[in-house]
């Protein structure tokens, strides 16, 4: 009986730690709308022409695209016999803030990387899946009450039917309103054809969750958005409309060079440099992706230390049933 009892105990605790397990390593983002499936599904894009991204938000690869972290470019002319497109360079890797077990997110970065996203990205990249009060959300980039409101109040969103049902005006435009804390960040298109219309039939993907969309993360945008200033190979031949940029597997990318120095003036004073930039903006994407990392590290720091409990406690129960038994 008391072999028996021990041993339900001890199936019961492993049972317990890998439930727990199991859901820390599930990262939901916060702010997604009803269908989580689809919101982990980056959206559609056209492989011909990969989307004109404008801002750090995204340099995405086409819908069969998986980011390869590639080998070395071949030769220019090894590349052009074989009629293959050459493999993207191997990513940048750079320092961040959230790494590791211990990792957090840095504030001042997700502040700088918001402006980033808003001021240059937000030109052509949806954020869906992000609610403006999600700004100000604990494990967020810390804006306060009255910021977020000031922010969503600077987007226009699309307003409910009025009286007549009408949500269009007579000029056949989309009635708005200011946004508010509860609206998610709108996109700067009415849908898909508007924008393939505007970037010559390439398709902007939404930023929400574009750095678990692709391999590699924050470095993969980091590295694409660092790689446009890459002197080009003079066997390289371009197709009309398309950038170059060797982190793009095929090297050539629909989405022109978004960042320079100085295009934005960041609020706390630091030097808006490309790199600066680029860092920023995939912190924050980062962030939008995964809203909940700091808490799910430290609830799973607080049940690994109850694991460690409870095995003692297993463990001297054993010594105290079994003592004097051998």
């Amino acid at each position: 009986m008391r072999t028996r009892s021990f041993y339900l105990i001890g199936v019961a605790a492993l049972a317990l730690c890998a439930l727990t397990t199991d859901g820390f390593a599930q990262g939901n983002n916060v702010a997604a709308p009803a269908n989580n499936a689809a919101a982990a599904a980056p959206a559609p894009e056209n492989a011909a022409a990969t989307p004109p991204e404008n801002s750090a938000a995204t340099a995405e690869q086409p819908a069969n695209d998986t980011s390869v972290p590639a080998q070395p470019a071949p030769s220019g002319e090894a590349g052009a016999s074989s009629g293959l497109p050459p493999p993207a360079l191997p990513m940048k890797h750079v320092k961040w803030s959230f790494e590791g077990p211990f990792g957090m997110y840095d504030r001042a970065a997700l502040q700088r990387g918001f402006q980033v996203y808003k001021e240059v990205c937000s030109v052509c990249h949806s954020l869906k899946r992000v609610a403006f009060r999600n700004l100000g959300d604990p494990g967020g980039p810390g804006f306060s009450v009255a910021q977020v409101k000031a922010i969503a109040a600077g987007f226009k969103v699309p307003a409910e039917p009025d009286d007549q049902g009408r949500t269009y005006d007579d000029s056949g435009l989309r009635i708005t309103r200011p946004g508010t804390p509860a609206d998610y960040f709108p996109g700067p298109y009415e849908n898909e054809k508007a924008a393939r219309a505007a970037n010559n039939s390439a398709l902007p993907p939404d930023q929400s969750v574009i750095i678990k969309a692709r391999e590699g993360g924050p470095d993969y945008v980091y590295s694409l958005l660092t790689g446009f200033n890459m002197p080009m190979p003079a066997t390289m031949h371009m197709a009309p409309t398309m950038n170059y940029n060797p982190y793009f597997t095929g090297q050539q990318i629909a989405m022109a060079p978004p960042l320079s120095e100085g295009i934005v003036t960041y609020a706390d004073g630091t030097k808006a440099t490309v790199d600066q930039m680029a860092h920023d903006v995939a912190t924050f994407l980062t962030w939008a992706a995964d809203p909940k990392m700091e808490e799910r590290k430290q609830l799973g720091f607080g049940v690994m230390i109850f694991m460690l409990m409870l095995s003692g406690l297993l463990y001297l129960s054993y010594r105290k049933v079994w003592h004097g038994e051998h």
